[in-house]
Formats: C-alpha cells, structure tokens, sequence
C-alpha cells in the first residue's frame, strides 16, 4: 500500500507503535497478546496499533489456527528510510555520516555533542545486539 509520505510518518508518531516495531524487530514474529503483555497495555490497544501498522505496510500477519502471528514488513521500512532521508537536512544522505565540509567546519563544542550522539547511538545498537542474540 502506497500512503503520502505525511501519512506515513503520522503512524510513526505514536511512540506504541515504534516500540511495536522494535519488538518485532528484536523478536520475531509476535501475537498481539505476547506484544500486550510487553508494553503493558491491554490486548485491544495492541490488536488496534497492529491494525493501523498493517494498513499501512508496515507489518504483516497470518492466521495460524487461533495465533495471529505479526512480523515487520522489511520493504515497507525501507520504503519509509528512504523517504525519510529525502527529508533529512543533516546532510547525511542516508549515509549516517556528516558532510565532510560540515564536519571540518564545526567548532569542539559541536565535535563534542555529535561524539556523545554517536556514543548513544552504539550504546543502543550494542543493547539492540545482546537482545537478539538470546
């Protein structure tokens, strides 16, 4: 399903459905009432964020006698990455790096709160690592 890039990024705004997204990420293939469980919500409001995330490609689902299994739909989200780094103004391209020039022309201060971005950033990709690896 193609949706305007507004639309795709307003069913990103909800911090349950991201935190959905990392689940089955991290996880695999989950119920809605295993991701319920996980986000302390109830199984309705699980079973209505999978419903949009399915609308809108993100996640896809197959009945499997009474489990309805839900897993990330890998194509969408690179779809919305894409999209996304057509917006991005950092200069990055998708790359995840700096320009150059923006790099040599920056001050220490700036030097010093991108090496704290960067060491946020491996702190959670090295989390993200110990889960799977369960």
């Amino acid at each position: 399903m193609d949706l305007e890039v507004s639309e795709m990024f307003k069913v990103l705004a909800v911090e349950t459905r991201v935190r959905i997204l990392d689940i089955l990420k991290a996880q695999g293939p989950q119920g809605a009432k295993e991701i319920a469980r996980q986000l302390g919500i109830t199984t309705a409001a699980a079973s209505q964020h999978l419903k949009i995330l399915r609308q809108a490609g993100l996640v896809r689902s197959e009945r499997k006698g009474y489990w309805i299994p839900y897993s990330i739909n890998g194509e969408a989200l690179e779809r919305y990455r894409r999209h996304l780094t057509e917006v991005c103004t950092c200069g990055c391209r998708g790359t995840g790096k700096w320009k150059e020039q923006e790099l040599a022309e920056s001050d220490v201060e700036n030097l010093k709160k991108y090496a704290k971005d960067l060491q946020e950033e491996l702190k959670i990709v090295r989390q993200r690592l110990k889960e799977m690896s369960r």
